[in-house]
């Protein structure tokens, strides 16, 4: 297959990010030129671990300055890009709503905005199954309402339509993303739980689970999704399919987290442990069950997961007693 990407400009916003780390070694990998923006260095991410900065030309500001933005895309003439700068952090946005306002709200339409003064072929915008809100019928498919109500789930939504808009309104090549719980390599987010329930089982502790372990979730390898994510950005490229639609991606094979915490134990081979369930019924902020339906994925983009729920758990243990990250002191 021709590679389309040999010499494309491609910016990528959260490129330090977990996903955003990810997109950035497969765009690289096919000889594109990478634009990245990262708002901060951080320490301790897979960006940083791989040295990517010195193969990427590195912008660093916020999504929410308008100037900025607009400045990186009159510069470069940009050809694809993948959006997934935010603040993704559930706690935080509950505790700080404006800033993840500005982050995921006007940083989206900041990029719109300038994709669309400016051009771009191709535009992927990461929305979340978030954005859903809980609903009685499941699996969501890609016409369920968008029921968000609480300041992540609303603030990915908001930016969910909004790229609709622009797609409808001034024919803007993008696309927009709704992924299951995107696990894998490279993930030091410690507030998630699979990356949290590594950690402590690499270090011999019994993993914590906050709720009563109840909760209803689809789980996704990274891999599976930088394939996504590259598929559907092309077929938009070359104008293969049409423009504005949303994209379920996931598995379709929700897990409790008390069954997900226990297969990540089993992976480990360290069956002496047992997790310790906190017990509280329902988490704020958090939705009971959560899964999607990618028939459309699969349909007119010809994707399906590789990796099943066993296999990527294992790769995820095995990069995480590799990388001996910390834990932190009781």
């Amino acid at each position: 297959m021709r590679n389309i990407w040999k010499g494309k400009t491609v910016f990528i916003t959260g490129a330090n990010g977990f996903l955003g780390t990810q997109l950035t070694r497969r765009a690289l990998s096919k000889k594109a030129k990478v634009i990245v923006l990262i708002k901060e260095n951080i320490a301790n991410s897979h960006f940083h671990r791989e040295k990517l900065s010195r193969k990427v030309k590195v912008v660093q500001g916020s999504l929410d300055d308008p100037r900025l933005i607009h400045s990186i895309f009159k510069a470069n003439r940009i050809d694809l890009c993948f959006h997934v700068g935010a603040q993704a952090i559930v706690s935080i946005a509950n505790r700080s709503p404006i800033e993840t306002f500005r982050s995921n709200i006007e940083g989206t339409w900041n990029i719109l905005e300038a994709s669309r003064r400016y051009g771009v072929g191709a535009l992927i915008v990461a929305s979340s199954d978030k954005a859903y809100g809980d609903q009685e019928k499941l699996p969501y498919t890609e016409d369920s309402p968008l029921l968000a109500l609480h300041p992540y789930d609303a603030s990915k939504a908001c930016a969910d339509i909004l790229s609709r808009t622009y797609a409808r309104t001034y024919d803007l090549p993008v696309a927009v993303t709704r992924c299951a719980n995107i696990y894998g390599p490279g993930d030091v987010n410690f507030s998630r739980i699979i990356p949290d329930t590594i950690r402590s089982v690499v270090h011999d502790k019994d993993p914590i689970i906050r709720s009563d372990g109840t909760p209803l979730r689809d789980y996704v390898f990274v891999e599976d999704i930088v394939d996504a994510y590259f598929i559907l950005a092309e077929k938009i490229y070359l104008k293969k399919i049409q423009v504005g639609h949303a994209f379920n991606f996931g598995t379709a094979r929700p897990i409790s987290v008390l069954n997900l915490v226990k297969e990540i134990i089993r992976v480990s081979g360290k069956t002496h442990l047992r997790p310790i369930v906190l017990g509280k019924s329902r988490l704020k902020g958090e939705i009971q069950k959560q899964y999607l339906s990618s028939r459309r994925a699969k349909s007119l983009l010809g994707w399906k997961p590789k990796y099943t729920l066993k296999k990527g758990l294992r790769n995820t243990y095995q990069w995480n007693l590799n990388a001996n990250l910390t834990f932190p002191k009781d």
